[in-house]
């Protein structure tokens, strides 16, 4: 995720700060089993896929997918930390994409946590964190439903990186990811999470109350390994049956038939549009 949210170098320091992974145990409820007569069956997508800041250009999806290297494509459907303009990205762009092959991944930029450095356009406190996240759960599903993502999607919330060993401002996130959660859950999309393994994505994993925690987790580990198993942080009964996946390398300049984009690298094993 290339410029979007932090620099490359402030990423790293914030990553290599954190705190170091520990295991945990616990069980995820798969988000299917809930309300099963209503929810439409997840489409998942297991392979290589890349995120990059500003959905590239149909040209260039076309040439990628010809390439054959990768499989799916992330896209920052909105929020208002969203850091990069989307000129791309239209219903027609997505329904495009799907329709040549692509697994399309939406990401919503939401609130930022109270103790994150830095200004960002939208952040939570305590006081805020429920409403902040129904009220950007409910805009990441209108964002998702406009652009032609259908009921069932996953849509993956952006957390990045704080310290989680703040007790108030890592209560204050865990409010706003419940609420977010419980808001796309309402609306019968699926809940993601995108954060740090050792931080924004560890207090997701750790939280010893699961109750509305998203049911899939997308977590940063830049090691350069395309697994979700074999690093996988935490304990193995997390994130079972296809709802894990793995950012292992940032800001990657690749050159494809003739396109070159700058993105990050990613492992999936997860719920993806249904387009």
């Amino acid at each position: 995720m290339s410029r979007h949210r932090l620099s490359k170098k402030g990423r790293y320091i914030a990553w290599g700060t954190a705190a170091a992974v520990v295991a945990a145990g616990g069980v995820v409820w798969a988000q299917s089993s809930m309300a099963a007569t209503t929810w439409p069956a997840q489409k998942t997508f297991t392979g290589r896929a890349f995120d990059t800041c500003t959905a590239p250009s149909q040209a260039a999806m076309k040439a990628w997918k010809a390439d054959g290297y990768y499989g799916g494509a992330a896209v920052y459907v909105g929020g208002r930390n969203r850091g990069c303009a989307q000129p791309n990205l239209t219903a027609s762009w997505v329904k495009a994409a799907s329709t040549s092959g692509w697994r399309i991944v939406p990401i919503y930029v939401g609130a930022q946590p109270p103790c994150q450095t830095g200004t960002k356009s939208e952040k939570l406190s305590a006081t805020t964190a429920a409403s902040l996240g129904a009220s950007d759960g409910k805009d990441a599903v209108a964002k998702a439903a406009a652009l032609g993502m259908r009921t069932g999607s996953a849509i993956y919330l952006d957390m990045e990186s704080y310290d989680i060993t703040n007790t108030s401002c890592n209560n204050a996130v865990l409010t706003y990811v419940r609420a977010f959660s419980k808001s796309l859950r309402d609306k019968t999309y699926r809940a993601g999470y995108y954060g740090f393994s050792t931080s924004s994505a560890k207090a997701v994993a750790t939280a010893a109350n699961r109750t509305d925690l998203p049911g899939n987790l997308w977590y940063a580990l830049w090691d350069g390994k395309a697994t979700t198993t074999t690093d996988w942080p935490w304990s193995t009964t997390l994130y079972t049956d296809h709802s894990r996946a793995h950012q292992y390398q940032a800001n990657s300049k690749e050159t494809r038939k003739g396109y070159t984009l700058t993105v990050d690298r990613d492992y999936w094993d997860g719920p993806v549009a249904i387009v």
